[in-house]
């Protein structure tokens, strides 16, 4: 776990180990989130379209819906 301080400011430093990690640069957003007991600290997209462009690649949701449903209607009988 990393720690950094909190200056009078309310600056917070991210350690250059996560920064490099999380390919945070200069001048890119975050977004703070609070959890109610927890902060996060969240990198911001900077395209959100082409980022997520292909997470389904392969992937059936159709397919994997009618899957779960035979094995249920199977289960049933």
């Amino acid at each position: 776990m990393k720690t950094s301080i909190v200056s009078e400011k309310g600056w917070v430093v991210i350690p250059n180990e996560i920064r490099e990690k999380y390919k945070i640069h200069k001048g890119d957003e975050v977004s703070i989130i609070d959890y109610g007991d927890l902060i996060a600290i969240v990198p911001c997209s900077k395209d959100v379209i082409r980022e997520s462009a292909g997470m389904f690649e392969g992937k059936s949701l159709t397919k994997a819906l009618i899957e779960s449903r035979k094995e249920e209607i199977a289960k049933e009988k």
